[in-house]
């Protein structure tokens, strides 16, 4: 496979995990500035996750004020902003049209069909985008176009590359979510274990769509340092750091394979999926959360350079 043609479906499908990680962290914000004692702490709920999505300075640079108006403009339409769900939709659109040959027309269809219909809400009355609307909207085609690439696509190369981008991406994003509660949310330290932690923990869970999957495996007991479990080290939650390094060394490995040598991102990745698999959650917490959340982040970045340098990507 040529190396554009891979760094296109790697790309279109971090753009589109992207896009929905975007409006999970939206609807964090927006369950978390229900509760009554929420903006007291650190920071209001609306700068929190402006800082998680690694746009504080970018936002601060517009001159306006974190208001829940202001960042969900930012986050969703504003032109300018790189990481918005309207650029990550339409940077998605253009990586798909460059790997079209390699593409079958359904998936082109479902994401090119998602394009128009974000521009239409854009030219469409402002009662359209109201913010939790817009998230539902995100999430579903971001499901849409996946679930057409996962029925539809041959699963070569380029299968493993759109996943591998998938997967490094979602990756990223659950450990700024769980980041965005442990490091920035909570008021105060007196009120860790008290009522609004528990909500907070409580609305991540439903952020990644995992309450009833959360409950499923731990039979409703919602205690902080289970559900730290089940983001990090549970393999069986789709969304948790250790299945989605897990995933990643199976995609590298059989790229491998495929091309006859071991990679740079292959180890790399072998060396996190590791780490994950001889911790646990106790020793994490004890150590700092957010130091490893912040740890783990970084390695996320060293390997999408990896990806980068050994398939010979030019990088966006």
């Amino acid at each position: 496979m040529l190396s554009r043609t891979a760094e296109s479906l790697y790309w279109t499908s971090r753009y589109i995990e992207r896009a929905e990680s975007i409006a999970r962290l939206l609807e964090v914000a927006y369950r978390m500035s229900l509760m009554p004692t929420a903006g007291e702490g650190h920071e209001n709920e609306w700068a929190s996750i402006l800082a998680a999505a690694g746009v504080s300075h970018a936002f601060a640079a517009t001159g306006q004020e974190p208001t829940a108006e202001a960042v969900t403009e930012y986050l969703i339409f504003d032109p300018e902003n790189p990481s918005s769900i309207r650029n990550c939709i339409g940077a998605a659109r253009e990586n798909v049209r460059a790997a079209r040959p390699a593409l079958t027309s359904d998936v082109w269809e479902t994401l090119n069909s998602a394009y128009l219909q974000f521009i239409d809400i854009l030219q469409g009355p402002p009662a359209r985008r109201d913010l939790l609307s817009m998230c539902e909207w995100t999430k579903a085609s971001a499901a849409a176009v996946r679930g057409s690439f996962e029925t539809t696509q041959l699963q070569d190369e380029g299968y493993d590359f759109f996943n591998l981008g998938c997967f490094i991406e979602r990756a990223d994003n659950t450990a700024r979510l769980l980041d965005v509660k442990f490091y920035v949310l909570l008021p105060t330290i007196d009120m860790v274990g008290g009522g609004v932690d528990q909500y907070q923990w409580a609305a991540l869970l439903r952020a990644v769509s995992a309450r009833r999957a959360f409950h499923w495996a731990y039979k409703g007991d919602y205690a902080p340092e289970k559900i730290a479990h089940f983001l990090i080290l549970n393999p069986i939650c789709p969304r948790s750091l250790i299945h989605c390094c897990e995933r990643i060394d199976h995609h590298l490995s059989r790229l491998s394979r495929a091309y006859g040598q071991r990679s740079l991102a292959g180890r790399l990745a072998a060396g996190m999926y590791g780490h994950l698999a001889e911790n646990n959650v106790r020793h994490i917490i004890e150590e700092g959360l957010h130091e490893f959340l912040t740890d783990f982040i970084t390695e996320a970045r060293k390997l999408d350079e990896a990806v980068n340098r050994s398939y010979m990507f030019w990088g966006h």
